[in-house]
């Protein structure tokens, strides 16, 4: 949505000792003020597997969950976290995992110079198992699409590492942003505000009218 705007430029004290015909300037120019789209300008989310919601009982997944059908963000979910929830044989996970879209970039090989990079991050002694090989692809695959990864796993006094826990160096190290839902729902808010009251500042001064789904999401 763009509105048109006339504006009169030109005197002589915006001249500033340029031509001496420079104070006799008076123009007219067209110029377009683009209100925000819905859709809003943050990187994508990447769910991982442990925020899967098959039963719909995370609140704030489904509030992100809502913002995606609206229109108002991006989920994905990295190759590794899919096919992380399609392994247990459980029908209901499964076809909540086969409802997401998902990155088919090849994985992190484990001598790859990236992945040992994160894995000294998360686990300093080396991964142990294919779960924990899977966090570093799942952090790797993040990094790679500039994506925001949105997690649970970690940050909490049974398991102070993981993800959450290290955190602050992987964002040192890999200007990644890994955030816990309710950290996610928090952060699209304040964005959605900001979205909101530029437009209506926009409408306010020019004039115009508000997109149907302001003040809604």
């Amino acid at each position: 949505m763009r509105l048109e705007i006339l504006e009169v430029q030109g005197s002589k004290s915006s001249c500033y000792g340029h031509a001496p015909s420079c104070g006799d300037w008076d123009y007219t120019r067209s110029m377009a003020i683009p209100m925000e789209r819905r859709l809003l300008y943050i990187p994508v989310l990447h769910i991982d597997t442990n925020l899967i919601n098959a039963r719909q009982k995370l609140d704030t997944v489904n509030q992100l969950e809502k913002w995606f059908a609206d229109g108002v963000i991006l989920i994905n979910m990295s190759g590794t976290a899919h096919s992380e929830a399609q392994a247990g044989g459980n029908p209901q996970r499964s076809r909540k995992a086969n409802q997401q879209i998902f990155t088919v970039t090849p994985h992190v090989h484990p001598d790859e110079a990236r992945f040992k990079a994160i894995e000294g991050v998360l686990f300093p002694d080396g991964a142990k198992d294919e779960n924990q090989r899977n966090d570093v692809r799942i952090v790797a695959d993040a990094i790679h699409y500039v994506a925001i990864l949105v997690t649970q796993d970690g940050g909490s006094k049974s398991q102070p590492g993981g993800l959450l826990g290290n955190r602050d160096t992987l964002s040192k190290r890999f200007s990644i942003q890994i955030l816990t839902a309710d950290e996610a729902v928090i952060f699209v808010r304040e964005e959605i505000q900001e979205r909101d009251d530029f437009n209506r500042r926009i409408v306010h001064e020019f004039g115009g009218e508000l997109p149907d789904w302001t003040g809604k999401d």
